[in-house]
């Protein structure tokens, strides 16, 4: 080949340059088997001098290595900075990068209080291998691991040396050392790699989020042998109550009971022993003597068996008894004056005009009774653990008298829109509710009445705004809540033709449109026909269709002031009315 031609040169000159630089290239790490290494490392009195001049042992066991949990890793894949001039380049050997293979693990860890500590600048902080070791690394279940619960104690210890010793000398630790997992360990409180100092923590968090988790489990409190009312107890207390509230500097389980050193009551060195109280309970109440310690902290009024807690509960019980007797005799007294002044304004209201017939009215306790019950089940069944749940007994009961209920008001649904279409008096009624522009000339001039603008409100037909707002807000959400409904119910039929999110979706379509329909209610319909002062104590007109003759100026010869006869409302022909203010309600 002739060197003579350019390209040719620069090729040769390529090639050559890449076989010198393989040649003297350093073996990667990943290219040095474990043999290589062991050759220096196996040997036990192998030893270097570490950044703050202490001689260590860098011994490796091949036997110990080949029991961890890292059996089928290399030396090379962890310590993958190191080439065959080891250890002759004086290079020092850069520490393991465990996130390569952990990055979860490693991200909590910078988030806990040891990560912080080593990202601030302090060398001494924990690493990974301080607490899961380095060539040993076993899994937590291990009885021989560091992270073992019986040896947890010890492995903190290493760092925190009194706290270690206060806990192996607490309940929980002792309880640890014989074996018992569900005792409680440093984990257990500050958490696993994000662990967490909780020096200043809140009373909350400490009563709440951590002493709550174990004191507050039925099965370990009976494993135990502890009684299951302690966190319930302490929560009904002064100070249970302050913790709730958040209060700051409030008494926590901590601050009686001891952080670390946790003894049990009849414990003569326990801080809730009673030769200690008075002087734990003068911590923070300065001056606090046998009477005042020697009360209960825990609220025990049920089943307490001590002169106080059968006096506390006694007086509950009369007062209870008391309590139900007045009230009651009150709102029974206040109930009969009640109906007397109702009727007595129900016959006070002068010449009569016939405005809902008797199979409107049928309609509307239908619609109102349905309505009531789906509102009281619907929320019982969201909320199983409320006072309302309890009304219903169980939850199968609730369940079918809410679907019950639904039937009962999608049935209503339909029969009223058969009325509309094939009977005369419904498609009158629907025309009559019918939106038209004047009803928003009417709402402005209703609004310009409200704020003394105007002397008199708008004049309206049949309805006003506020019933056709009512109407057709009741038509959306017979419509809404029935469809959702009947997807919530017939969720597996659903489901073969839609995804599964599709019927999520209607159940919380479902639960908000139950929500704005009941304020509604409450908001606009009971102000309409309760609250408003020219109406309370109630519009009558759902008991028997009539209302004053007033409210109509302009009525037509079938609808004429009936004087208080029963005449039924044979067609609500076209009317001008005079409401209050925001409709006659009806």
């Amino acid at each position: 080949m002739s060197l003579r031609n350019p390209i040719k040169l620069l090729l040769a000159g390529l090639v050559g340059a890449c076989i010198a630089t393989s040649a003297t290239a350093p073996v990667r790490a990943a290219e040095i088997a474990d043999d290589t290494c062991l050759q220096c490392h196996s040997d036990n009195t192998l030893t270097k001098t570490n950044k703050s001049g202490k001689e260590v042992s860098v011994f490796v066991e091949p036997s110990v290595l080949k029991a961890s949990v890292h059996k089928t890793k290399s030396c090379a894949a962890c310590h993958s900075d190191i080439t065959e001039k080891h250890p002759d380049d004086q290079v020092a050997v850069k520490p393991v990068e465990c996130r390569r293979c952990h990055e979860s693990h490693s991200a909590t860890y910078e988030a806990s209080a040891h990560g912080i500590a080593l990202k601030s600048g302090n060398d001494t902080a924990p690493v990974c291998a301080d607490c899961h070791g380095r060539h040993n690394v076993l899994p937590p279940h291990a009885p021989a691991s560091p992270l073992h619960f019986s040896n947890l104690a010890k492995t903190c210890g290493q760092c925190h040396v009194q706290e270690s010793e206060d806990v192996q000398a607490s309940v929980h630790g002792r309880a640890a050392a014989q074996g018992e997992r569900n005792s409680a360990t440093c984990i257990d409180c500050h958490n696993e790699h994000q662990i967490e100092s909780l020096k200043g923590a809140s009373a909350y968090k400490i009563s709440i989020e951590i002493c709550s988790k174990c004191h507050a489990s039925a099965s370990i409190n009976a494993k135990f042998h502890m009684p299951n009312d302690r966190v319930s107890t302490f929560l009904g207390s002064y100070h249970g109550l302050t913790v709730q509230g958040r209060t700051t500097g409030a008494a926590n389980c901590a601050s009686c009971h001891g952080y670390h050193k946790i003894l049990r009551s009849t414990d003569a060195n326990s801080s809730v022993n009673k030769s200690n109280l008075v002087k734990t309970c003068g911590r923070c109440h300065p001056g606090a003597t046998e009477n005042f310690a020697f009360s209960r902290v825990h609220t025990d009024e049920v089943t307490g068996s001590d002169e106080g807690a059968t006096a506390n509960r006694w007086v509950r019980r009369i007062y209870l008894a008391l309590i139900f007797a007045v009230v009651g005799a009150l709102s029974l007294h206040n109930l009969l004056a009640w109906l007397q002044s109702a009727i007595a304004a129900r016959r006070a209201r002068g010449p009569l005009a016939m405005r809902m017939s008797r199979g409107h009215r049928i309609q509307h306790f239908i619609l109102l009774s349905s309505f009531i019950l789906l509102a009281l089940t619907g929320f019982a069944l969201k909320y199983p653990d409320s006072w309302l749940a309890s009304m219903f007994v169980a939850e199968n009961i609730r369940r079918w008298v809410h679907r019950g209920s639904g039937v009962v008001l999608i049935g209503l649904g339909l029969f009223h829109l058969i009325h509309i279409i094939v009977t005369r008096e419904g498609r009158k009624l629907v025309y009559d509710f019918m939106p038209r522009w004047r009803d928003l000339g009417d709402m402005i001039t209703n609004l310009q009445y409200f704020t003394g603008r105007r002397e008199r409100p708008a004049k309206t037909g049949r309805f006003g705004y506020p019933e056709k707002l009512e109407y057709w807000a009741v038509v959306w959400g017979i419509v809404i809540m029935g469809v959702t409904g009947l997807m919530i119910w017939f969720k597996m039929d659903v489901t073969r033709f839609l995804p599964r999110w599709v019927v999520e979706l209607a159940v919380t379509v479902h639960y908000y449109e139950a929500i704005l329909a009941c304020l509604a209610i409450v908001v606009w319909h009971f102000y309409q026909v309760i609250f408003a002062p020219d109406v309370y104590p109630m519009n009558w007109a759902w008991w028997d269709g009539k209302v004053p003759e007033h409210w109509h100026e302009e009525e037509p010869s079938h609808d004429k002031p009936i004087n208080g006869q029963n005449t039924e409302l044979a067609d609500a022909g076209k009317s001008k009315v005079e409401p209050k203010a925001g409709g006659d309600g009806v």
